[in-house]
């Protein structure tokens, strides 16, 4: 019941579905049945609307799995500490779902993922009961197309890619999620399935990336790369605009290149260009943490050592209170190992969450809008709608804006330097 199985649970119910819910986080199925979901972009009203309709609950009791005729996995798929990929989640999920698993049901995995997980991992766990896919139950993958924090696209609305291990798993996936959603978009394989949402996100992360090493670039000729990009976004045809930024946080831009890119080198086939991109952006916190400490300098007269830098924005991205892989947790470590103090202000994460590659920012608050404002510097990592930028501007002798946060609402000056 996370960011992709939440609002698709909510989907179905809407679409008359009887939909249950299971989680194994106790605390947040408490939460879920007092009607909050801890995530902005699944509302009150909408969980609130669902519950009351009787057609979703929510349970961490797995044997009602046997009850279901589809079930859903939603899991996360995070990179491991050698950043490989770790299907434990997945294959958890399965296990359970095997030991309770009856004949006739559909399964279809949501996580994302390498191609040919759903086939090679899945499907043995899941036959490992004597069931045989095919005959006693039917495998489809459907990657989530969620994007937390853009209001512009509802669950339904967006149209859901489907592959089946068979003829009939594709037709029965069609059908339920063609129950759901406006459109369904059927491939000829699991794996194809599989690879469209790596290939959407590396198509992301690599342009990222260029924009990211374009800022570079110009930044060095003294040329303004938002301006740049703003003017060449005016072209009709040819041309997508993708804005650069402190490096790329959230569970998809950051990972799920990183899958392509191992199972291309187990195919044989390196993909170069993904991999790259997710170097270059993975250094964007780096090149940050550099000008910021040669902006100090000219501002100042003296660099981060010493200096009470604050972090605007804990978030990957504006309007959400997601954390996972944000550049700005790697900032804050890296002013602080250069012997600066990095407290952080962001409205939708009050208290730093427990993240294995960042143990040492566990439960660390967001100091108050007052406090921010009596820091050496400013760096803007996050751009939420709703600050005070030009009180923050006004207060602050040096602000290092990495979203172009400033100039975007009209403010401009001395104390203001992009990075």
């Amino acid at each position: 019941m996370g960011y992709a199985g939440l609002p698709m649970a909510l989907a179905l119910a809407e679409a008359g579905f009887v939909t249950l819910g299971l989680d194994q986080d106790a605390a947040k199925l408490g939460r879920l049945q007092a009607g909050e979901s801890g995530m902005r972009h699944v509302g009150p009203q909408a969980l609130g609307a669902a519950l009351r309709s009787k057609r979703f609950a929510v349970s961490g009791t797995w044997a009602m799995l046997v009850e279901a005729d589809a079930v859903l996995i939603c899991v996360p798929t995070p990179l491991g500490p050698d950043r490989q990929p770790d299907l434990s989640a997945v294959e958890a999920a399965a296990r359970s779902l095997a030991w309770h698993m009856r004949p006739g049901q559909l399964v279809v995995l949501e996580s994302t993922t390498w191609p040919g997980t759903t086939r090679q991992v899945v499907q043995p766990i899941l036959e490992s009961t004597g069931l045989r896919c095919g005959e006693d139950f039917f495998l489809a993958y459907s990657p989530e197309r969620e994007d937390p924090g853009n209001t512009d696209f509802r669950t339904a609305g967006i149209p859901r890619v489907v592959g089946g291990a068979d003829a009939d798993a594709l037709h029965l996936a069609e059908t339920l999620y063609g129950a759901v959603v406006e459109r369904v978009v059927p491939v000829g394989s699991l794996e194809a399935a599989e690879a469209v949402k790596l290939t959407e996100n590396a198509f992301r992360a690599v342009n990222i990336a260029l924009a990211n090493e374009l800022k570079l670039a110009f930044g060095a000729m003294g040329i303004d790369i938002w301006e740049v990009v703003a003017a060449a976004a005016g072209k009709p045809f040819g041309y997508m605009p993708f804005w650069p930024g402190p490096g790329v946080g959230g569970h998809c831009i950051p990972v799920d290149p990183a899958y392509l890119a191992w199972k291309a080198r187990a195919a044989g086939v390196p993909a170069r260009f993904v991999k790259l991109a997710g170097e270059i952006n993975a250094d964007m916190p780096f090149h940050v943490a550099t000008a910021l400490e040669a902006a100090l300098r000219a501002r100042l007269g003296r660099g981060i050592a010493g200096s009470r830098i604050l972090v605007l924005g804990a978030a990957y991205k504006p309007g959400i209170e997601d954390v996972r892989e944000s550049p700005a947790l790697r900032l804050i470590e890296l002013i602080e190992a250069q012997g600066g103090a990095a407290p952080y202000h962001d409205p939708l994460v009050p208290e730093l969450p427990s993240l294995p590659e960042h143990p040492g920012l566990a439960g660390r608050r967001s100091v108050s809008w007052a406090e921010a404002l009596g820091c050496d510097a400013a760096l803007i990592v996050t751009d939420h709608d709703g600050l005070d930028y030009a009180g923050l501007c006004a207060a602050m002798r040096l602000v290092v804006d990495t979203r172009d946060a400033c100039a975007r609402r009209g403010l401009r000056g001395p104390g203001i330097v992009k990075a």
